[in-house]
Parts: structure tokens; C-alpha cells; sequence
């Protein structure tokens, strides 16, 4: 069985649109594309080296797809464009345009990622494509989360999980990068429990 590592980057606000360019993502009059750029340090790119070394697959949601779509196959000389353009690409998507990049593959719905997740082969890894971690949480399909946190307040843009079923998360690891990224890593721990700071009745 695969295990799904999803990542986000995100803003103290909650941003996560068009972290690594000004192009990326300039829905809604978004102004601040590629946002993550001046945070970036020793301890974030170790970190994403990481989590990209060894043999993954992507699985990606239709948007964030054409923009790697655009982006990777031009890239020459790189060894990230290299595992990039070489993993597989699984794309969830009820769009029936053509997905031209190469050893790309259509997912139609979670039932299918489930598929997925309990062949052989190798992690898969979702970037971006904030628009389906609320289904993957929601079919229990995510083995871990990892959240890099940047120290920034941008005030409007598409936010992380809208409408996200409730889930509990145990933290596994924790760094703070140079910059001031905290970059932590969670695994799935059941649902949400609750409690109460109010003091008994002593009457």
C-alpha cells in the first residue's frame, strides 16, 4: 500500500495561493505570488529535499497540474525538474482535457485515489491542489501532513482545508527555519476530542 504525505505552504493567515511565483495563481486579483521566495533558507530546502528524495509519484488536483504542466517539462539541467518530469502524475479531475505531460494519468474521484493508495508502487505526494485535501482527509487517505508556515500576513487569497472535516493530528516533527518558517509535521490521530477549563460546581 502507498502511503499520501501532503504538504502546504502556508501564511500565518491561512494563505496558500501562489506561494512560488507572481504568475503562478492570479485568481481573484491575488497580488502576492510567490510570497515564499525571501523566506526560503538552509532549513526549508533541506527540508523539501527530503521529503523529494527517493521515488515518489505526485498526486495533484487539475489546477495546480497545468501550472506544473507549464512550468516543469521547460526546466532542463535540474535535478528537481528531473524527479518531477519523471514521476508519475496522477490528477484528480472530472475534466476531460488532454493531460499532456508526460507518464500523467486521471484519478475521477476519491474512490479511485483509494484505488490507488492500496496498490504497490512508490509514495505519493500532494503539492498545492488545496482544493482536494478536504476529500482526502474525509476518506481517510492522508498518512501525513506537513505544514511550512511562513511569517507573513497577506489578507485575502484562497485559504488552507475550507470545509475540512474535523480531525485530530499528533505532531512528529518540528524544526523553525533561519527565516522564521516553522515547518511541522503531523500524522492523522482520530477525531476531535474536546474538553472544559470550567471549574466544577463546589455547591
Amino acid at each position: 500500500m502507498r502511503q499520501i504525505i501532503a504538504g502546504m505552504f502556508q501564511s500565518l493567515d491561512g494563505v496558500v495561493q501562489a506561494p512560488g511565483g507572481p504568475k503562478e495563481d492570479e485568481s481573484g486579483g491575488f497580488a502576492f505570488g510567490g510570497w515564499v521566495v525571501p523566506h526560503f533558507s538552509d532549513t526549508t530546502g533541506a527540508f523539501i529535499d527530503e521529503v523529494f528524495a527517493g521515488e515518489f509519484d505526485l498526486l495533484l488536483g487539475r489546477r495546480t497540474y497545468d501550472i506544473f504542466a507549464a512550468h516543469w517539462p521547460r526546466i532542463e539541467n535540474d535535478p528537481f525538474a528531473d524527479k518531477f518530469n519523471a514521476a508519475g502524475k496522477h490528477v484528480l479531475t472530472s475534466s476531460g482535457e488532454p493531460l499532456a505531460w508526460q507518464n500523467s494519468h486521471r484519478l475521477a474521484d476519491f474512490a479511485a485515489v483509494k484505488a490507488l493508495k492500496a496498490t504497490e508502487g512508490p509514495r505519493l505526494i500532494v503539492q498545492g491542489s488545496s482544493t482536494i485535501y478536504p476529500g482526502l482527509i474525509e476518506n481517510g487517505l492522508i498518512d501525513r501532513l506537513f505544514l511550512l508556515t511562513f511569517p507573513i500576513i497577506l489578507g485575502s487569497g484562497k485559504r488552507a482545508l475550507p470545509g475540512a472535516m474535523p480531525t485530530a493530528f499528533k505532531l512528529v516533527d518540528h524544526r523553525v527555519s533561519e527565516s522564521g518558517v516553522t515547518i511541522a509535521v503531523y500524522d492523522p490521530s482520530g477525531a476531535v476530542e474536546t474538553g472544559s477549563f470550567a471549574l466544577e460546581d463546589q455547591a
